[in-house]
């Protein structure tokens, strides 16, 4: 995503973006099968999962761009701040139920199922959204490639337009130095508090209800704000200190 995040953003402004994401959710199943073949017939190897996560990457490159800017074709321009705050509600609310089911399945049955659960779902999306007829079909922007790959990057109206450049850069520090729970939640789960992967399901249900909470909240505003922003910011920071003393006390 670091280095070919910018030619996924192109690429998924000249092209179809609901066929793109058709394309990369099942490519995303097809590995998450994979995986589950590899782990359920133990024949996985720690280089199999670097290949698998690496291929997952180069997927994400395109499926991302599409699915985030797929939201802007769906509603009006004065609908979008909600639909994106719901949008990000609706995949929290996944994260609460997935990761509580998903770790009491892997505790009683084995990581295995969970991945074929997984395929499975992902092939049963991709089959309903192409049954709706309602979705729009997106256009093809004019231009040569290389001007809209100088678009899609848009470094220099970034640096020009603070409305964009201050959160993108506190998305970075913040990406950059605390968005790493995904990392310290499973170690935390195993050593510090010596659980396994119903443990880390219950942490990652805690976490995604929160931010089901916040996303609501923030729908019910008419618009975002820069000062709930910041506020936001600091909170995050002041929950991974709590965190980071709570491991540490006695």
């Amino acid at each position: 995503m670091f280095v070919f995040g910018p030619l996924g953003g192109v690429f998924a402004d000249r092209m179809d973006r609901r066929r793109v994401l058709y394309v990369t959710q099942t490519l995303s199943g097809l590995l998450a099968g994979v995986f589950a073949v590899t782990v359920g017939t133990h024949s996985i190897r720690l280089w199999i999962v670097y290949l698998l996560a690496l291929a997952l990457g180069f997927v994400n490159v395109f499926d991302n761009p599409a699915r985030q800017s797929f939201i802007s074709e769906m509603v009006s321009a004065e609908d979008l701040p909600n639909a994106v705050n719901l949008n990000s509600v609706a995949m929290n609310m996944a994260r609460v139920l997935g990761a509580a089911l998903g770790g009491v399945i892997a505790a009683a049955i084995g990581l295995a199922l969970c991945f074929h659960r997984q395929r499975a779902l992902v092939r049963r999306g991709a089959g309903l959204a192409g049954r709706d007829a309602r979705l729009p079909s997106c256009s093809r922007p004019n231009g040569s490639a290389g001007r809209r790959n100088r678009s899609g990057r848009a470094l220099r109206y970034v640096r020009n337009t603070p409305e964009l450049f201050i959160p993108l850069l506190m998305i970075a520090v913040i990406g950059t130095l605390a968005w790493e729970f995904q990392v310290s939640l499973p170690l935390m789960a195993s050593k510090v508090f010596h659980g396994g992967a119903a443990s880390y399901g219950v942490m990652a249900s805690v976490m995604g209800g929160g931010a089901v909470v916040g996303g609501l909240i923030s729908a019910a505003r008419s618009r975002p704000r820069a000062r709930a922003l910041c506020l936001a910011a600091i909170g995050w920071g002041i929950a991974i200190l709590a965190a980071a003393g709570a491991q540490h006390a006695p």
